[in-house]
């Protein structure tokens, strides 16, 4: 990751308030039912926290992961007072070294900040790092964004396709890919209808 996107977010991040909010993403809230207690969980990019916390509230054992510390330090703090443990460490969310087969779920949301180069290398970690048989829960905006602006990543080649994702995954037991619109609000990042992109699969 460039020196120069850390501190473009470290600077958002560092702003009062919670830039997402602090309630947990949509789809993921809506995959509660295939979550167990006491399963293993990795939110990538997990910035300040919400889904983290959202996992760790449904009894998962959580590692929380992102390269701001600002951000960690919010993440943190809704922890405590949601009443959770949360493991955090700090990372460079592409470059990590990604155990092998440590979880039993892997989230993954809006996390469109990689170039094409370092989106191939941070899928194959998030592939290496899940259980066979693992879950993957991921959710990302499609081109069509780019038409909305109400959120993401300004280049085309950050978004994801069908054909991105069921090349990136294809080989899982299991993917179910869903192409929607629909209205988000989530903190001041993410705001108004949006064209969404989501992945429940199994490794």
């Amino acid at each position: 990751m460039s020196s120069a996107e850390h501190d473009r977010w470290q600077e958002r991040y560092t702003a009062p308030g919670y830039l997402f909010g602090t309630a947990p993403n949509a789809f993921l809230k809506a995959q509660a039912p295939l979550l167990r207690k006491g399963q293993t969980a990795l939110s990538v990019a997990d910035g300040e926290g919400r889904n983290g916390v959202f996992l760790a509230e449904q009894g998962l054992d959580v590692l929380s992961i992102d390269f701001s510390a600002a951000a960690q330090d919010k993440a943190r703090k809704l922890a405590a007072e949601r009443g959770v443990t949360l493991r955090i460490e700090q990372a460079d969310v592409i470059n990590w070294d990604y155990p092998a087969a440590a979880f039993d779920v892997v989230v993954a949301i809006f996390i469109q900040f990689a170039t094409p180069a370092e989106r191939e290398k941070q899928f194959a970690g998030i592939k290496k790092a899940l259980k066979p048989g693992g879950l993957l829960l991921l959710e990302g905006y499609t081109p069509k964004q780019l038409d909305y602006k109400t959120g993401g990543p300004s280049k085309i080649e950050n978004l994801y396709t069908r054909a991105l994702l069921e090349k990136a995954f294809g080989d899982f037991a299991s993917l179910d890919i869903r192409e929607y619109d629909s209205e988000i609000h989530e903190g001041a990042g993410h705001g108004g209808m949006s064209a969404l992109i989501d992945v429940v699969g199994v490794k």
